[in-house]
């Protein structure tokens, strides 16, 4: 993930609009790297002041999260509105306290985020309790999970801008510390990845194997109009996305009880191999359901232009 621009300064010849924006945008990935020793620690310690004020004084209320200084640069340069989607749908049956108050302090930070971001970031909340869609959570990249004991469960974040989507996946309390950092570099990502976003791909230029694709799973595909083909084919990724969350949930689990074991005296090297092996899983993971939403996204496109030149 990667942090946002920041203004270069030379005297060289001035650089075209592109170029600046790729200065700006490697200066700022340097200071959020280097922040981002001094973000965790900040976690950690407001983490920690979390807990004792609940104990000492319930009454006073959730204290006020000061965000970093390089998240608060992402956020005073952004152009274009950002829509952060929070899934919290947790099973009090199946969930443990501890993740629901964890999900409790990442709302706080949602508000921290808005409040700073004005109205250039829009806080959308799903929980147990609203109307959401059964495939709202996975279409938006989000990873079930307790689905052994129950319904299934969704804690994750949805970042979207101009029809580009991020996705933080699986949020874990363990990973607390490291939350804001995440967070403000999907932000980064996704607004490059929007700047970076080029005109639609000419007829010739269709991929070869997403036609494929498509007449594969639409035979009839000239008595299909473009809307039910792209129902087709979204019913279709969302089937494949589905197995593979499935399919994962075992890795994640055992990684997940692990790291659960080592932390609970463990060696400090076995603590790191641990949190490693957990992270190269949710990686692997994340990856694998972006290559469904990026397969999904090229038949679609290549769908459109096979109608389009059909007439």
């Amino acid at each position: 993930m990667r942090p946002s621009p920041a203004h270069r300064v030379g005297a060289a010849p001035l650089p075209r609009p592109n170029e600046q924006a790729g200065a700006r945008t490697t200066l700022l990935l340097v200071v959020v790297v280097l922040l981002g020793i001094a973000v965790s620690a900040f976690w950690a310690y407001t983490s920690s002041k979390r807990g004792a004020a609940g104990a000492n004084n319930e009454a006073a209320g959730p204290p006020a999260i000061h965000l970093s200084d390089a998240t608060r640069a992402v956020l005073s340069r952004l152009e274009s509105p950002v829509e952060i989607r929070f899934y919290a749908v947790l099973d009090p049956a199946s969930v443990p306290d501890s993740v629901t108050a964890f999900a409790g302090r990442v709302d706080q930070l949602l508000s921290a985020y808005q409040q700073e971001g004005g109205n250039k970031i829009k806080v959308t909340r799903f929980n147990a309790q609203s109307n959401l869609s059964p495939n709202a959570a996975p279409a938006d990249g989000i990873q079930p999970f307790n689905l052994d004991k129950g319904d299934a469960c969704f804690l994750g974040l949805a970042l979207v801008s101009k029809e580009r989507k991020e996705s933080l996946p699986r949020l874990l309390p363990e990973w607390e510390q490291a939350l804001e950092p995440d967070l403000t570099r999907a932000i980064v990502r996704l607004l490059d990845a929007t700047a970076a976003a080029t005109a639609p791909l000419a007829a010739s230029q269709v991929n070869t194997t997403a036609v494929q694709e498509v007449k594969t799973l639409i035979p009839n595909l000239a008595a299909v109009s473009v809307k039910e083909g792209t129902q087709i084919l979204q019913d279709a990724a969302l089937k494949d996305f589905t197995a593979a969350a499935k399919e994962m949930q075992a890795q994640v689990k055992e990684a997940e009880q692990r790291l659960s074991q080592v932390l609970n005296g463990g060696s400090e090297a076995e603590q790191q191999a641990a949190r490693q092996h957990l992270q190269q899983v949710q990686a692997e993971q994340t990856e694998k359901l972006r290559q469904i939403t990026a397969r999904a996204k090229a038949q679609i496109d290549a769908l459109q232009q096979l109608k389009s030149a059909a007439h």
